[in-house]
Protein backbone atom coordinates (compact mmCIF):
# COMPACT_ATOMS: atom_id res chain seq x y z
CA UNK A 1 0.00 0.00 0.00
CA UNK A 2 2.77 2.40 0.89
CA UNK A 3 4.61 1.84 -2.39
CA UNK A 4 1.47 2.76 -4.33
CA UNK A 5 1.23 6.05 -2.45
CA UNK A 6 4.89 6.75 -3.08
CA UNK A 7 4.41 5.96 -6.77
CA UNK A 8 1.48 8.35 -6.97
CA UNK A 9 3.49 11.06 -5.19
CA UNK A 10 6.38 10.57 -7.60
CA UNK A 11 4.03 10.76 -10.59
CA UNK A 12 2.49 13.95 -9.29
CA UNK A 13 5.89 15.55 -8.62
CA UNK A 14 6.97 14.78 -12.18
CA UNK A 15 4.06 16.76 -13.59
CA UNK A 16 4.58 19.77 -11.32
CA UNK A 17 6.84 22.74 -11.86
CA UNK A 18 9.65 23.33 -9.35
CA UNK A 19 7.61 25.86 -7.37
CA UNK A 20 4.58 23.59 -7.27
CA UNK A 21 6.73 20.62 -6.25
CA UNK A 22 8.22 22.65 -3.39
CA UNK A 23 4.72 23.65 -2.27
CA UNK A 24 3.61 20.01 -2.51
CA UNK A 25 6.52 18.92 -0.29
CA UNK A 26 5.49 21.46 2.35
CA UNK A 27 2.05 19.82 2.51
CA UNK A 28 3.40 16.50 3.80
CA UNK A 29 1.96 15.01 6.98
CA UNK A 30 3.15 16.55 10.23
CA UNK A 31 3.90 14.94 13.56
CA UNK A 32 2.11 16.10 16.71
CA UNK A 33 4.79 18.62 17.72
CA UNK A 34 4.73 20.24 14.28
CA UNK A 35 0.93 20.40 14.47
CA UNK A 36 1.03 22.07 17.89
CA UNK A 37 3.60 24.55 16.60
CA UNK A 38 1.32 25.24 13.64
CA UNK A 39 -1.37 26.47 16.02
CA UNK A 40 0.76 29.50 16.78
CA UNK A 41 1.06 30.57 13.15
CA UNK A 42 -1.33 32.50 10.96
CA UNK A 43 -3.90 35.20 11.52
CA UNK A 44 -5.47 33.73 14.65
CA UNK A 45 -2.33 32.89 16.59
CA UNK A 46 -3.28 35.48 19.21
CA UNK A 47 -6.33 33.45 20.21
CA UNK A 48 -4.16 30.40 20.87
CA UNK A 49 -1.93 32.45 23.16
CA UNK A 50 -5.01 33.69 25.03
CA UNK A 51 -6.43 30.18 25.21
CA UNK A 52 -3.19 28.82 26.66
CA UNK A 53 -3.08 31.55 29.32
CA UNK A 54 -6.71 30.83 30.23
CA UNK A 55 -5.92 27.10 30.34
CA UNK A 56 -3.07 27.73 32.78
CA UNK A 57 -5.30 29.92 34.94
CA UNK A 58 -8.04 27.27 34.95
CA UNK A 59 -5.53 24.56 35.80
CA UNK A 60 -4.18 26.64 38.68
CA UNK A 61 -7.71 27.18 39.99
CA UNK A 62 -8.37 23.46 39.58
CA UNK A 63 -5.37 22.65 41.78
CA UNK A 64 -6.47 25.32 44.29
CA UNK A 65 -9.95 23.75 44.52
CA UNK A 66 -8.50 20.24 44.90
CA UNK A 67 -6.29 21.34 47.79
CA UNK A 68 -9.18 23.03 49.57
CA UNK A 69 -11.44 20.06 48.86
CA UNK A 70 -9.12 17.75 50.80
CA UNK A 71 -8.80 20.25 53.63
CA UNK A 72 -12.55 20.82 54.01
CA UNK A 73 -14.32 19.26 56.98
CA UNK A 74 -17.96 20.18 56.43
CA UNK A 75 -20.17 18.67 53.76
CA UNK A 76 -21.20 22.08 52.42
CA UNK A 77 -17.56 23.03 51.89
CA UNK A 78 -16.82 19.69 50.25
CA UNK A 79 -19.64 20.25 47.76
CA UNK A 80 -18.47 23.81 47.05
CA UNK A 81 -14.86 22.81 46.37
CA UNK A 82 -15.86 19.69 44.42
CA UNK A 83 -18.07 21.83 42.19
CA UNK A 84 -15.20 24.25 41.59
CA UNK A 85 -12.89 21.34 40.82
CA UNK A 86 -15.29 19.89 38.26
CA UNK A 87 -15.99 23.26 36.62
CA UNK A 88 -12.32 24.11 36.16
CA UNK A 89 -11.43 20.60 34.99
CA UNK A 90 -14.19 20.77 32.38
CA UNK A 91 -12.94 24.22 31.37
CA UNK A 92 -9.40 22.93 30.82
CA UNK A 93 -10.75 19.95 28.90
CA UNK A 94 -12.88 22.12 26.62
CA UNK A 95 -9.97 24.42 25.84
CA UNK A 96 -7.77 21.44 24.99
CA UNK A 97 -10.48 19.98 22.76
CA UNK A 98 -10.67 23.33 20.96
CA UNK A 99 -6.92 23.22 20.32
CA UNK A 100 -7.13 19.64 19.00
CA UNK A 101 -10.00 20.63 16.71
CA UNK A 102 -7.88 23.47 15.32
CA UNK A 103 -5.03 21.04 14.64
CA UNK A 104 -7.47 18.71 12.88
CA UNK A 105 -8.87 21.60 10.84
CA UNK A 106 -5.39 22.56 9.66
CA UNK A 107 -4.64 18.94 8.71
CA UNK A 108 -7.84 18.77 6.67
CA UNK A 109 -7.06 22.05 4.93
CA UNK A 110 -3.58 20.75 4.11
CA UNK A 111 -5.07 17.58 2.58
CA UNK A 112 -7.59 19.59 0.55
CA UNK A 113 -4.72 21.69 -0.80
CA UNK A 114 -2.86 18.52 -1.74
CA UNK A 115 -5.93 17.25 -3.57
CA UNK A 116 -6.35 20.54 -5.40
CA UNK A 117 -2.73 20.41 -6.46
CA UNK A 118 -3.09 16.81 -7.60
CA UNK A 119 -6.21 17.60 -9.59
CA UNK A 120 -4.59 20.57 -11.27
CA UNK A 121 -1.47 18.58 -12.16
CA UNK A 122 -3.50 15.68 -13.53
CA UNK A 123 -5.81 17.98 -15.48
CA UNK A 124 -2.81 19.58 -17.16
CA UNK A 125 -1.74 16.12 -18.32
CA UNK A 126 -5.10 15.42 -19.92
Amino acid sequence: MMSKLEDIDALIKETLSKEEAKFYDELEEQNVLEMVGGLFEGKNKWIMYVMNVVTLVFFGLFIYCIVHFFQAEETKELIKWATGTIVFLVGVSMLKIFAWMQMDKKAIIREVKRLELQISSLSSKV
